[in-house]
């Protein structure tokens, strides 16, 4: 049995906090889930998901303070930590011409940076992130090795808030080796309720477990929807978190993903 050991910390903020105090927030709270094997903040955390005209000033590399001070944490801890996601100030303008990106950090026990994802999916309908932030073009699956046994060794698929209406982007992942995808968000309450229905669907269509870690509190007059979940291969819900910041920690069975597909084996039928 293959049981990793899970923290989302649903990490909430207002429009009080300056960065470098969140980022100091966020690396206690890193230090509380000590003895767990894989830990995940949310999307954009420290720049703000919606308080747009600060993402510029806020933007840095992804060897920068926030990333060093995730790196130090994943150590200290010796978790391995999905550090949420970062505006990235690019090396050099993106081929539609802008220069950020929402750029997503993991770092492993040791403290390095083990992969990078640029999000796809810009939400905003022509506003917001498509305005600002290039988009990203790799469909991302990272072998995260959360231990030394090999069976600890588990393909995730990486995506990012929006990424999770475009259900294309699972299956390739899926037909990439994914057995587990990780989602940060900055999702708000007017629409949390999609949030929790897609979190499952996710899970069910593809046989795989999700964990799907968003974000409390309210910034920039956006009420952020909180409901950070754990969903099973099956769909049921695992774990759920409340509106206010938590850290929801669960174990989950990897070997469960292999279990559902042997006893239901839905995808050996796909045609398309």
């Amino acid at each position: 049995m293959s049981i990793l050991r899970v923290s989302l910390i649903q990490l909430g903020y207002g429009d009080d906090e300056s960065v470098q105090d969140r980022v100091a927030r966020a690396a206690e709270l890193v230090a509380e889930t000590r003895g767990q094997d894989f830990v995940v903040l949310p999307e954009l955390w420290a720049p703000t998901g919606f308080d747009y005209r600060h993402w510029a000033d806020r933007a840095e590399p992804v060897d920068g303070p926030i990333a060093q001070a995730m790196s130090a944490a994943a150590k200290a801890a010796g978790v391995v930590l999905h550090a949420g996601s970062i505006v990235e100030g690019l090396p050099h303008p993106g081929p539609e011409g802008k220069s950020l990106a929402n750029t997503s950090l993991i770092f492993g026990r040791d403290g390095e940076l083990v992969t990078a994802y640029r999000k796809i999916h810009r939400f905003g309908f022509a506003e917001g992130e498509p305005a600002l932030l290039e988009a990203g073009d790799e469909v991302l699956v990272a072998d995260l090795r959360f231990a030394e046994d090999p069976s600890m060794q588990v393909s995730t698929g990486i995506s990012t808030c929006y990424d999770l209406r475009f259900p294309e982007l699972y299956r390739r992942q899926l037909d990439a080796g994914a057995t587990l995808f990780v989602v940060p968000a900055a999702w708000p309450l007017s629409r949390v309720a999609h949030w929790s229905l897609l979190g499952r669907a996710r899970a069910v269509e593809n046989q795989s477990f999700v964990l799907a870690c968003n974000t409390a509190g309210t910034h920039a007059g956006v009420t952020m929807g909180g409901h950070s979940v754990v969903v099973g291969p099956t769909g049921e819900v695992l774990a759920e978190a409340g509106e206010d910041q938590q850290i929801l920690t669960v174990e989950i069975d990897l070997d469960d993903v292999e279990r559902t597909r042997s006893a239901f084996p839905v995808l050996a039928d796909r045609r398309l």
